[in-house]
């Protein structure tokens, strides 16, 4: 089975499925994206690995895996989402030390969340995409609408691995935009949800200023 190379289109609040979030994962020479739910906390440090200029104070889990992998000189090479079963995702890290490589089973959001620390590539097997990939529109404009969208509501084929509908998951849904506070006071309110380690709070800070840039 041929390998297809991803990359990280988007993270998308879920609607549907309170503090729930979808991960949209799009091959790279193709029209397919792959939408996997995952939960508030695996959604927040996949958004921080993506955003550079949020930096935590204190190093979050994913953090500090990469930091314990580096002082034992644990490279994760690459990210293979290698298995559907049942609506679930299954993932393992390939990675190498003394030349020697091992492979490690993870859940899809946690295996993700490191491929970007390392920058590692992340690939998936033709027959998974083609079983639970969704084609993109040709239309641009539509395109940009769909990142929108919930895409929960466009597929039935993912099911969450890792979110759990009885867990007590803060709502973290975005606040509505500021366009009154000046970009001096976003950037305060960005600084200081930084150091609260809000940064759900902190993502759409960065997105509201930049959009005023």
């Amino acid at each position: 089975m041929s390998l297809v190379r991803l990359t990280i289109k988007g993270i998308s609040y879920s609607q549907t499925q309170n503090g729930a979030y979808a991960l949209l994962l799009s091959e790279m020479d193709g029209k397919r994206q792959l939408p996997i739910v995952i939960g508030a906390f695996e959604a927040q440090s996949i958004a921080i690995a993506l955003e550079k200029d949020i930096k935590p104070p204190r190093p979050l889990t994913h953090d500090l895996f990469k930091s314990f992998s580096y002082r034992f000189s644990i490279q994760v090479k690459q990210v293979i989402i290698h298995k559907l079963v049942d609506g679930v995702f299954y993932s393992s890290l390939i990675c190498e030390r003394d030349k020697i490589e091992e492979i490690i089973d993870a859940r899809t959001s946690d295996a993700i969340a490191l491929a970007l620390r390392f920058k590692a590539p992340i690939f998936t097997y033709q027959n998974i995409l083609e079983k639970a990939g969704i084609y993109l529109k040709t239309d641009e404009d539509e395109e940009d609408d769909d990142l929108d969208k919930d895409p929960l509501q466009d597929t039935e084929l993912i099911i969450n691995e890792d979110f759990d509908e009885d867990s007590n998951i803060e709502d973290v849904t975005p606040e509505s935009a500021t366009p009154k506070k000046s970009i001096q006071e976003l950037e305060k309110d960005l600084e200081k949800a930084v150091k609260k380690e809000d940064y759900e709070e902190a993502a759409r800070l960065r997105d509201e200023i930049s959009k005023r840039k």
